[in-house]
């Protein structure tokens, strides 16, 4: 036998594996390619057709803003009552509409990327966490605007305001990623899951102080607000507006001592690990769903 021969006839002794044997979301960010591809892939089918385009991010959540301005600001009274109520509010939509975005698009996520599913060997967390990234995408435009109001309000950048700003989006992007996760894999077994999520979403928007100060819930509660902020996405609310409507106020100092929960740098690093813990508890779940849900899309 040739030298030429012995070499094609040469096996290679490995073991078979099952193609999702490599899941997970450290996988993910192994095929970053892939994910890119995949949220271009979500962003130019999200606005195909459309005459406005991208311009539709700036619209959704200022028609919201002004809503939620209009009814709490004006019919209640709200804007007299809080320094720069706008401010406040469209720090907390901003964050409000990121988890919910994230949370809804990632639970359709797999169903609606069912063929791709089936057909690429790839993480399948991949889709959930492509849908986190589309929505972070949005936030973009969004802060834009926020940027713009609070400096026609006065604010001036604040180094440990961008602390806390960044901190509100690790937070959201951890638990939203996380929710993601179980709900897109529930939502292959049982489609009645994406309707939960979005009666859900309901309960997100009043949950947080978004259209009412956090002092206002520690007045009602006589400073018992415990419960109130083990929710981490309060203290991404709360984050958000301690980089962007503080420094808008007329005094600062005084608007964090009265509108903000003491030791919040405390609550935000154990909401982020309670949203590490969820995270790592979502992974497991998905984990031992993922076997069967090709089989259940078809």
């Amino acid at each position: 036998m040739s030298e030429v021969q012995a070499h094609r006839t040469r096996v290679v002794a490995a073991p078979l594996a099952a193609p999702w044997a490599e899941q997970g979301l450290l996988e993910v960010f192994r095929h970053r390619y892939i994910l890119s591809l995949l949220v271009r892939r979500e962003i130019a089918a999200r606005y195909q057709g459309s005459v406005l385009g991208l311009v539709w991010s700036y619209v959704n959540p200022l028609t919201q803003f002004f809503i939620y301005y209009f009814v709490m600001g004006i019919l209640f009274g709200r804007a007299q009552q809080t320094q720069a109520f706008a401010i406040h509010v469209f720090a907390g939509l901003i964050i409000v509409h990121f988890f919910i975005e994230t949370m809804n698009a990632g639970t359709r996520s797999i169903v609606r990327n069912k063929s791709l599913v089936q057909k690429m060997a790839v993480p399948r967390e991949m889709f959930p966490v492509a849908s986190m990234l589309v929505s972070l995408f949005h936030v973009i435009p969004q802060v834009i605007i926020l940027l713009i109001a609070t400096l026609l309000f006065g604010w001036r950048p604040d180094p440990w305001g961008m602390v806390y700003g960044v901190m509100a989006l690790l937070i959201i992007m951890t638990l939203g990623t996380a929710l993601a996760l179980v709900f897109s894999a529930a939502n292959v077994f049982l489609r009645d899951v994406s309707n939960a999520v979005n009666v859900l979403s309901n309960f997100v928007r009043f949950g947080v102080p978004m259209m009412y100060p956090y002092s206002l819930v520690a007045q009602k509660f006589r400073g018992h607000t415990g419960i109130y902020l083990a929710n981490p996405i309060t203290e991404a609310v709360l984050d958000f507006q301690r980089a962007f409507w503080v420094g808008a106020t007329s005094h600062p100092k005084a608007t964090i001592a009265h509108d903000m929960p003491p030791h919040l740098a405390l609550l935000s690093l154990r909401a982020l690990l309670i949203s590490l813990v969820v995270l790592a508890f979502a992974q497991s779940t998905f984990s031992r769903l993922e076997r069967r849900i090709p089989e259940r899309l078809l």
